[in-house]
């Protein structure tokens, strides 16, 4: 799909307003807490208790007032109705592998800055390798309730990751902190519990798919550890989530968090713009495939093993070939394959925020699941790279509607998507690469079935380029200045990451610049249903969708047009070169 982006740029321009008042910053909350679930293998785990604080050690702590926002005039309720919170990324170590706030007193001061620029809140991990570390079962939760304690004390909401993956070898990744070392004892003893390449490396960043039935970690499935986390989250961070400082709850469905198989990892030597693996070569998958081929009539199929190297181009493989008709992709084995493999992905999903939406019932939040920006052979007839990544996606089948249908049952998850900050033309040119049409397809997916969408950046931007770019995608269409709600407007950005250079110089006037026109030139709002985003309690998700139903999303309709310029830029190439200036000056006078 290489659908050319709409020329009808919006013209209005808004007239900027002070910035007022520093929301108030809730009481101090109880100090620390340890959860412990045991749990036996033979029975179903009940559903979770009502919400309810863990006791305060001091009677006399109480939570004060929530301030109350202000009466909106006029002109700043139709201009409330563009607003788009803005989230910033903590550093992946800000719990170190000891279990600890990384520099309490930093961070503070951080996040402060952060406030003062205007931002609505803060991402964090949630590492499992961490919480859970010390044995089965046995869950530490005291720094991340610190965490989250200065969060809220900086007045700044919280959207968490459940991060059941490990950290470290993949772009980006500055820690290392690995899934727990009792899950690796398992894997030790049978290394098939994780995503295996053609041949036979094996991957420790995630747990295969194929084990999310199997009960082999201590009479646990996957699916049990992961659900029985998120239980123990609710009940220890139960005060947090009552007060309203948890508002977005991003489940862990694979590497870096992302609904994906990890197909291109830079720890196993993969190299952009290589085209990656497929990822379904442990004993449990290819039991599976198998299974499944039979029940298809064709027992005599086997897993591809014409798909290439992890950095080959999709010609030098006879799978992804362009050159002629006899691409192993298009062949009958070839569809079976690519949906047999995206069908896992998908429905691995679904279960998950499943039980995600079973643990969190009832809880003020909204569920997130995040997909791969994966823009590199967008532009190649066989997408090669989000094939590998299992995202069945041609010129003719959408591969991410279907995600998007799945994602709506769970009481309209939100679809959080990378690659914001890029364009076409910042792209080498051999790698095919497409991230703009890329987004407004994935997001076209999401708004077509119904469901919020979210966007970050995929690579760390301090300039006003990339700012414009997630202006742009976050309101493809401009604001609205007749008081509407734009019919196509974010949920959320949240900008990676939080960092020194940052809040330094010119790089934090920038990014405050950012923030405000993310903001449609209004002050901070603390009330997300003043910007027609109210949140409301967690609803149990619909019946599951059949697959038929899904399969009829692959059909392929015309993304929604996009405005090529944002109609509230940070500045173009004079502000850049202003921002040069000012650093020079300030680097003289330093």
């Amino acid at each position: 799909m290489h659908t050319m982006l709409a020329t009808t740029p919006s013209s209005s321009r808004v007239k900027v307003q002070p910035w007022g008042r520093r929301a108030t910053s809730p009481a101090l909350l109880p100090p620390a807490a340890t959860g412990r679930i045991l749990v036996d293998p033979g029975r179903t785990l009940p559903s979770p208790p009502p919400l309810r604080a863990v006791a305060s050690e001091s009677a006399q702590t109480s939570r004060a007032p929530q301030p109350q926002p202000p009466p909106l005039d006029v002109n700043e309720e139709k201009m409330l109705a563009n607003y788009v919170p803005v989230f910033v990324m903590l550093p992946l170590g800000a719990i170190t592998a000891e279990n600890k706030v990384e520099d309490a007193e930093c961070l503070r001061a951080q996040l402060r800055r952060l406030r003062e620029a205007g931002v609505d809140g803060v991402m964090a991990d949630v590492w499992w390798g961490i919480v859970e570390g010390a044995g089965p079962a046995r869950y530490e939760w005291r720094a991340y309730r610190e965490l989250f304690r200065l969060a809220q004390e900086e007045g700044l909401k919280l959207q968490v990751i459940m991060s059941f993956h490990a950290c470290g070898g993949n772009i980006g990744d500055a820690v290392n902190i690995p899934i727990p070392a009792w899950v690796r004892d398992v894997g030790e003893a049978d290394p098939d519990v994780y995503y295996t390449s053609p041949g036979g490396a094996r991957n420790q960043e995630y747990l295969t798919i194929g084990v999310d039935d199997r009960p082999l970690f201590h009479g646990r499935t996957a699916i049990q550890l992961y659900a029985d986390f998120m239980e123990s989250f609710r009940e220890n961070m139960a005060d947090f989530l009552e007060s309203g400082l948890i508002v977005d709850i991003e489940v862990g469905l694979g590497p870096a968090g992302e609904l994906r198989y990890p197909s291109y990892p830079e720890s196993q030597g993969w190299a952009f713009p290589g085209i990656g693996q497929f990822q379904c070569y442990d004993k449990y998958l290819e039991e599976d495939f198998r299974a499944a081929a039979t029940d298809a009539g064709h027992p005599e199929w086997e897993l591809p093993d014409d798909a290439g190297e992890y950095n080959d181009g999709p010609d030098d493989t006879r799978f992804f070939t362009a050159d002629g008709a006899g691409a192993t992709y298009l062949t009958e084995k070839g569809r079976f394959f690519l949906a047999w493999y995206s069908g896992k992905l998908i429905e691995h999903g679904d279960r998950i925020l499943d039980e995600a939406n079973r643990v969190f019932l009832g809880c003020t939040v909204k569920l997130a699941a995040k997909v791969s920006g994966i823009h590199w052979w967008y532009r190649h007839p066989s997408h090669a790279a989000e094939l590998t990544a299992g995202y069945y996606n041609l010129d003719g089948r959408d591969g991410y509607r279907p995600i998007a249908r799945m994602l709506a049952r769970h009481d309209g998850a939100v679809l959080n998507f990378t690659c914001a900050e890029m364009r076409n033309s910042e792209q080498a040119e051999e790698a095919m690469s497409a991230p703009e049409e890329l987004v407004q397809q994935v997001l076209s997916a999401g708004w077509r079935e119904g469901i919020d969408v979210a966007c970050e950046n995929a690579l760390p931007r301090y300039d006003r380029r990339a700012y414009n770019q997630m202006l742009k995608n976050a309101r493809p269409n401009g604001v609205d200045l007749g008081g509407g709600v734009p019919a196509r407007r974010v949920a959320a950005v949240t900008y990676l990451r939080l960092t020194d250079e940052l809040l330094a110089g010119n790089k934090y006037r920038a990014f405050k610049t950012f923030v405000r026109k993310m903001h449609a030139d209004q002050e901070y709002c603390p009330d997300p249903a003043q910007y027609h985003r109210p949140l409301k309690p967690l609803e149990r998700s619909r019946a599951a969708v059949p697959m038929d139903r899904l399969l009829d999303a692959t059909s392929q309709e015309e993304p929604y047009p996009f405005d090529p310029e944002t109609d509230m830029s940070v500045g173009g190439d004079l502000a850049g070169l202003i921002d040069w200036v000012f650093d020079k000056i300030e680097w003289i006078f330093s």
